[in-house]
C-alpha cells in the first residue's frame, strides 16, 4: 500500500529521527509524561477478584488495590524491557515496571505507539539482567504533532493493527490445523498402515484398537537389541570442551531427529565415551523433564562426524534392526496415542520422570520390517509437505509483523501522512480517548 507523505519537512535536530513534518516538534519523553516506579503487589494479592497486576507480559495476578487508574504506557525496568504496554483503567504495575502519567495534551495511545519504536538495545544496561533507567527513558526523543493529529494517527494504526493481527491469527490457526493433520497422518500410518483395503484385526489393546491382521504386536523389550540405558551425568564445570553431548533440548524436534549441529561439548575420558557412545539408529527418550508435556519425546540419531555421548535426562533404546526400523520407531513413539500412553505412566513429582520398566512394557504394533521402511518413507514425504506449508505460514506471520512494525514507525515519525485516511472526526476522538 502506497501512502502519502507530508508536503514539507524539516530537520528534527535528532539524528535517529531525521526529518519530520514541518509542523511537528521533537520532544523528550519527560515532556510528554511523568514516569513512575511500579511496586511489589504481594501484600494486596488476591485469588481472583480485584484489579489486574501487570508485568512485562501483561496481567498475571490480581490485587485488592490499584496503584493507578487511567490511561498509561508501561515500560520494563528489569528483565523484559522491550515490550511497552498500553493500559486503560485501574491496575497495579509490578516493581520491575515503570508506568506513566501522560500529560493532558498527549494521547496515551500515541505515546504507546511511539514507545514501540524505542531501540531498547541501545539503552539497556550491560548487566546479566537487562534493565532500563528512568533517566534514559526520560531523555528519549519522539516526534510529536498536535493532539488532533495524534488521534488521527492512533485511529489509523489501531485499524491497521487490527487487520494485521487478524491475518496473523489466521496463519496461526492454519499452523495449528496443519500440526493436527501432521499428527493424524502419522498416527494413522503407524497403526493402520498404508493399504486402506487391508483386512483388520482387534489388537486386544483398547488404546491401540484395530491393526492390519498380519501385523504383530510386541513390547518394546522384544524390539531392541540391548538394555535401555540412561545417559551420563556431567557437572556444569565439565561443559565447554570435549566430545559433543546430546541433551534434552536436542531431542525436542519437529522432524524427530537429533540435531547434531548445536550440541554442547563435555569433557569425557575414553571409558565414558565407550559406555555412552551414540550410534546411528539409536532412539532417545526424554526421561525426565520439569514440564510433563515434554516427557517421553523421542528423537532418532543419524550419522555423526565424530564420537557423541548422551546426557542423564535421556534414555537410549537401540532397535533390533530385524524387528524395528528406527525411523518407523521415531514416528510411532511420537504419535499422539503413544505420547499420551507414555505420559500416563510417567511419575509426576518435582520433575516428571519416565522409568525404564514402563518403556520396556510399552506394546508396539510391528508390521513386517520392509513395510516399516515403506511407512517411514511415506511419512518422511508427507510430513515434509506439511512442514513446508507450516514454514510458509510462519514466514507470512514474520512478514506481517514486520509490516506492522514498519507502519507504526513510519506513522509516528511522520514519514507518512495518514490524516486523509481517517475521515470521521468523531471516530478519531473516540479512538484517541478510548
Amino acid at each position: 500500500m502506497s501512502l502519502p507523505r507530508y508536503p514539507k519537512y524539516k530537520d528534527s535536530g535528532v539524528e535517529w529521527l531525521g526529518e519530520v513534518p514541518e509542523h511537528w516538534v521533537a520532544l523528550r519523553l519527560k515532556r510528554l509524561a511523568t514516569i513512575q516506579n511500579g511496586r511489589d503487589y504481594r501484600e494486596f494479592e488476591t485469588e481472583s477478584e480485584g484489579y489486574p497486576v501487570i508485568g512485562s507480559g501483561g496481567e498475571f495476578a490480581r490485587a485488592s488495590a490499584y496503584l493507578y487508574d487511567g490511561e498509561s504506557v508501561l515500560l520494563g525496568r528489569k528483565g523484559t524491557i522491550d515490550r511497552p504496554l498500553y493500559i486503560n483503567g485501574p491496575f497495579w504495575p509490578v516493581d520491575t515496571m515503570f508506568y506513566t502519567k501522560v500529560r493532558p495534551e498527549v494521547s496515551a495511545k500515541y505515546l504507546y505507539y511511539c514507545a514501540l519504536t524505542i531501540r531498547f538495545d541501545l539503552y539497556s544496561t550491560s548487566t546479566a539482567l537487562p534493565s532500563m533507567t528512568q533517566s534514559d527513558l526520560c531523555d528519549i526523543f519522539f516526534a510529536v504533532p498536535e493532539f488532533v493529529e495524534q488521534c488521527a494517527i492512533v485511529a489509523f494504526l489501531d485499524r491497521e493493527a487490527r487487520k494485521v493481527d487478524a491475518l496473523v491469527e489466521e496463519q496461526r490457526r492454519l499452523i495449528e490445523l496443519l500440526k493436527e493433520k501432521r499428527q493424524a497422518v502419522i498416527s494413522h500410518a503407524v497403526t493402520k498402515g498404508l493399504n486402506p483395503n487391508a483386512p483388520m484385526k482387534d489388537s486386544g489393546i483398547e488404546w491401540i484398537g484395530e491393526l492390519p491382521e498380519y501385523w504383530n504386536i510386541a513390547p518394546l523389550r522384544r524390539a531392541i537389541s540391548e538394555h535401555l540405558s540412561n545417559g551420563i551425568f556431567k557437572k556444569r564445570d565439565e561443559f565447554g570442551l570435549g566430545v559433543p553431548l546430546v541433551n534434552v533440548s536436542d531431542v525436542y524436534r519437529e522432524d524427530f531427529k537429533v540435531d547434531f549441529d548445536s550440541l554442547d561439548r563435555v569433557s569425557c575420558d575414553e571409558r565414558e565415551i565407550a559406555a555412552y557412545l551414540v550410534m546411528p539408529g539409536d532412539l532417545f527418550f526424554v526421561r525426565s523433564s520439569l514440564k510433563q508435556e515434554g516427557i517421553a519425546a523421542v528423537a532418532l540419531a543419524g550419522e555423526m562426524p565424530e564420537p557423541v555421548v548422551y546426557e542423564c535426562h535421556l534414555i537410549r533404546a537401540r532397535p533390533n534392526v530385524s524387528k524395528l526400523n528406527a525411523r518407523y520407531g521415531s514416528y510411532l513413539l511420537n504419535s499422539a496415542i503413544y505420547r499420551a500412553k507414555t505420559m500416563s505412566v510417567a511419575k509426576i513429582t518435582t520433575m516428571t520422570t519416565l522409568d525404564q520398566e514402563a518403556l520396556l512394557s510399552l506394546v508396539l504394533p510391528l508390521p513386517p520390517i520392509e513395510e516399516q521402511q515403506l511407512v517411514s518413507e511415506f511419512l518422511d514425504s508427507e510430513t515434509a509437505k506439511i512442514d513446508c506449508l507450516m514454514g510458509a505460514a510462519t514466514h507470512a506471520i514474520d512478514l506481517l509483523q514486520e509490516r506492522r512494525t514498519a507502519l507504526i514507525s513510519a506513522a509516528v515519525t511522520g514519514k507518512i501522512d495518514v490524516r486523509g485516511l481517517v475521515k470521521n472526526e468523531v471516530l478519531i476522538t473516540e479512538e484517541c480517548t478510548a
